[in-house]
């Protein structure tokens, strides 16, 4: 289970600590989903989701303001008994005074936000499910190339590193070297990012320790890619019958998620940045309708 803390959602998204006797220095939120209480004000608390983040809107807002004072009194009671992780109050909605009294007794923070209510929904849904992500490491490096994540795996030595220096030179930009930390987003969409540790560097054997945003600039690196395609480099076998027209295309599972995949046999002479390049383009040309293998199958039965 991955966590947050509250006090990075406060930075992000500029939210002001309402309850200053509550201490947020340590507390996190463990759900990347919301839950706005609407009918747990109406006293419905059947499949209530007090786990979640909770936000508090202009409907939700104007049905307390409306409540008689005692029933407000006791709705509120009722819901920050639950021990829900934070409460988010957007538009800068005036606090009830028995919101704060409860929230202090039940030690539950009460956030204010300036923004609309879909706007902070939007973004933090977002932002948690990013943060919250499911996630796993494998060895190998992320480039962005002509907008495609291209995840280059292989065995140690194998010439990823080389490959992806080759791709930087040609104005492509590092995402990460050896190390990719992978996060599941939803069932259509990996995210990969660079361990901070090794943030931007590149090992070349022979060499050492390379730094590319120094070397290149900033234009050549890029904080986080989308993994839309995955090349695996294989050593040259001459026993090995390799796809020669790409009929079937290969899939690799990360996290569940199926990505597609091509295997690149590697030996002296072959430009696996040329190669890489060409891999890109094609795929992206799948995504927007071209296929060249059935073009050319047409073409040749017709």
């Amino acid at each position: 289970m991955y966590s947050v803390p509250i006090c990075a959602m406060m930075e992000k998204f500029n939210l002001s600590l309402m309850t200053e006797t509550v201490d947020v220095s340590e507390r996190v939120l463990e759900h990347p989903e919301i839950n706005r209480p609407a009918l747990q004000l109406a006293g419905f608390y059947d499949y209530f989701d007090s786990d979640r983040l909770q936000i508090i809107g202009i409907v939700e807002y104007t049905y307390l303001e409306r409540m008689e004072p005692a029933l407000r009194r006791e709705r509120l009671r009722r819901l920050f008994a639950y021990k829900i992780p934070c409460l988010v109050v957007c538009r800068e909605l005036l606090i009830f005074p028995e919101m704060l009294e409860f929230a202090a007794q039940n030690d539950v923070p009460v956030l204010l936000c300036k923004d609309t209510t879909t706007d902070f929904m939007g973004e933090v849904i977002n932002w948690l499910k990013v943060q919250l992500a499911p996630r796993v490491t494998l060895h190998g490096g992320l480039v962005d190339i002509y907008g495609e994540g291209v995840l280059i795996m292989g065995e140690s030595g194998i010439g990823k590193s080389e490959t992806a220096l080759e791709l930087i030179k040609r104005g492509h930009r590092l995402v990460a070297d050896d190390a990719v930390e992978i996060k599941k987003v939803s069932n259509q969409t990996l995210i990969g990012i660079c361990p901070e540790r090794i943030k931007y560097f590149i090992e070349l054997r022979g060499i050492g320790i390379i730094d590319v945003r120094q070397m290149y600039g900033v234009e050549s690196i890029k904080a986080t890619q989308n993994i839309d395609l995955v090349i695996k480099l294989v050593l040259w076998d001459q026993q090995q019958e390799y796809d020669r027209l790409g009929l079937n295309e290969e899939y690799m599972e990360i996290l569940g998620n199926s990505v597609v995949c091509h295997s690149i046999p590697i030996r002296p002479g072959r430009n696996l940045a040329v190669i890489c390049e060409s891999a890109a383009i094609n795929h992206r040309q799948k995504k927007m309708g071209y296929n060249a293998v059935q073009a050319f199958l047409q073409e040749t039965f017709k």
